[in-house]
């Protein structure tokens, strides 16, 4: 699950190198795939096939810090790394996909810059400004995973980072261990563990103003996919979008947590192809 099918392409950007992937017909309609903050652009790898096998021109790329990317310690704007590249691939416009914090960058790139999307594609993420209070049991694990990394147990925090994203939950009760593929679990919490290592640079993220009263701004088609089994927040944060912007497609995942890419690709992947399909092709 952690290799490409394509080579790595370097970004360069103020401070920071962000390593990229583009699949698909070079003439094809661009879809720019953003992921969460406890994996990296592979965690894209089961969707993008069923993608590019429909023409669809695919990238990606590793936000700074994650993956293959790298940062200085410099101050930054998240969803000015997301138009750079584009600009990079000199890509005038693009559907956007964002997964988890993948999703608050490209609602905060959207607003920024409407002209550069033609559609945007929110996938169990979150919103700018928006912060809905936890559950008693989610946070009593969001609780832990923090003293777990105050204590540099670093493997122990990876452990509890996927009880909460990739485990689901039910009712405030968190799923057991054994509800995901052991694959996809295993995979995700690699990844989260390879974040967590002390030394990796994020450099220092600077937010933008609050997007969450600025949702009915957002005039392109959007669609809300949402894990019936994910966080609380998460699903609180699927409900304020699908409500503020107008014709928002809201589509629910019953069986899949956080990381829908991971749980369901195949279903995602369908459910973007069937939202994406109406538009006129765009470049």
């Amino acid at each position: 699950m952690t290799e490409g099918t394509s080579p790595t392409i370097w970004i360069d950007v103020a401070g920071g190198r962000l390593a990229a992937q583009d699949e698909g017909p070079r003439d094809g309609s661009p879809i720019l795939l953003v992921h969460s903050a406890i994996v990296n652009r592979h965690s894209w790898d089961p969707v993008v096939p069923h993608l590019t096998g429909k023409g669809y021109r695919v990238i990606r790329y590793d936000m700074r810090g994650f993956g293959d990317s790298t940062s200085q310690k410099v101050e930054f704007v998240a969803h000015q790394d997301l138009l750079a590249v584009l600009d990079f691939f000199d890509i005038k416009h693009a559907a956007v996909g964002g997964n988890s914090m993948g999703a608050h960058f490209s609602i905060d790139a959207v607003l920024a810059a409407p002209d550069r999307f033609v559609a945007l594609m929110w996938v169990g993420g979150g919103i700018n400004g928006f912060d809905r209070g936890v559950l008693p049991g989610e946070d009593e694990l969001f609780e832990a995973e923090g003293a777990a990394e105050e204590a540099s147990d670093w493997d122990l925090a990876a452990e509890l980072d996927t009880r909460i994203w990739v485990d689901g939950w039910v009712d405030g009760v968190v799923q057991p261990t054994t509800r995901v593929d052991p694959k996809v679990r295993a995979a995700i919490k690699a990844w989260d563990r390879e974040l967590l290592e002390p030394g990796r640079e994020y450099g220092d993220r600077i937010k933008p103003a609050s997007a969450i009263d600025r949702l009915d701004q957002i005039e392109i088609p959007t669609l809300v996919a949402i894990g019936d089994l994910d966080t609380s927040g998460t699903r609180a944060a699927a409900d304020q979008l699908a409500e503020k912007v107008a014709g928002a497609r809201l589509v629910h995942f019953p069986n899949a947590a956080h990381i829908i890419g991971m749980e369901a690709p195949e279903q995602l992947a369908a459910v973007m192809l069937d939202f994406l399909a109406p538009l006129p092709r765009w470049a």
